[in-house]
């Protein structure tokens, strides 16, 4: 199953990589974000409480990352449990490409999901998923504007990029789009 799809942000893609590796950003952004703390080398611990229709329940999972390149890309893998309500798991690719209007982020997704979640329908699960990757992407674009406010009107240069330690936060804006991907995609097809 796969999912793709792009956003355009207002800010240079040193200035959207530096907010994507902003855990308070993040934890702003991410719906139901509950957690997420490092457990080992670029393996990270999530825990996400969603709500699709009349299932609710709280997601725990390990991401890990791989083939990261500050400030372009990351891949990464991704297994999430959700008790009675199933499990999702999966592998995406992140990007970050410069342009005239600032950068363009872009995903691909691939992934399965079981249990009852996986039972709703169609039309729900596509709402929901969509619903969540737009919340996300809102609060994400909100947050860019109040933390860069030169961005709304022009693209502010910045110095060369530098590699930052830890975890790339845009891995935790495209794990509650993978989340709600890994549903959409699995009752899908």
């Amino acid at each position: 199953m796969d999912m793709q799809g792009t956003r355009q942000l207002a800010v240079t893609q040193q200035q959207a990589w530096e907010a994507l590796n902003d855990p308070e950003i993040l934890k702003t952004c991410i719906p139901g974000c509950e957690k997420f703390e490092l457990t080992g080398e670029n393996t990270y611990a999530v825990g996400t409480a969603i709500k699709i229709g009349p299932v609710a329940a709280r997601f725990n999972g390990r991401v890990v990352l791989s083939e990261i390149v500050p400030p372009a890309s990351y891949k990464l893998g991704f297994d999430a449990q959700g008790g009675v309500a199933g499990f999702g798991k999966g592998e995406s690719a992140v990007l970050l490409t410069p342009n005239a209007g600032g950068c363009e982020l872009s995903y691909t997704v691939h992934s399965t999901v079981g249990g009852k979640i996986a039972q709703l329908g169609q039309r729900l699960i596509d709402g929901a998923a969509k619903s969540l990757a737009e919340d996300f992407f809102r609060r994400f674009d909100e947050e860019l504007q109040r933390r860069y406010p030169a961005a709304t009107g022009e693209v502010v240069a910045l110095p060369e990029p530098t590699a930052k330690a830890g975890l790339p936060a845009w891995v935790w804006g495209t794990i509650a789009v993978l989340v709600a991907a890994a549903v959409y995609l699995a009752t899908r097809r």
